[in-house]
């Protein structure tokens, strides 16, 4: 009778032991998985950084270039806001989900690779 305890008990460590290996594997991973996730997102921020002062300094010129073509500064912001009002409206309504659908996709694609 001895012998079943010990038995359980020893079968019950066991299972306790791998309990515990589980937990610690499965955190690993989601913290792999975590540092993954960042580690991509970081060098798309940087570009993501870099093209919108490029957008910037060029809308700028721009909007300097047209308004000093029409003989007012303010015409040229005007029309280079209006553009950008314009394009905005048409891509939210437009391809505001396919835009979802990719960054979506993109993220599930990092998660369970």
């Amino acid at each position: 009778m001895e012998d079943n305890v010990n038995m359980f008990e020893a079968l019950y460590e066991k299972a306790v032991d791998y309990g515990k290996t589980s937990f610690e594997l499965n955190k690993l991973k989601a913290i792999e998985k975590t540092a993954d996730l960042i580690s991509s997102f970081i060098p798309h921020f940087v570009v993501f950084v870099l093209v919108s002062f490029f957008v910037l300094s060029f809308n700028f010129g721009l909007a300097f270039w047209i308004g000093d073509a029409l003989g007012k500064l303010a015409y040229g912001f005007f029309i280079v806001a209006g553009f950008y009002c314009i394009a905005g409206a048409i891509t939210h309504f437009f391809f505001h989900e396919k835009i979802k659908r990719l960054f979506g996709n993109y993220v599930l694609e990092l998660l369970f690779k």
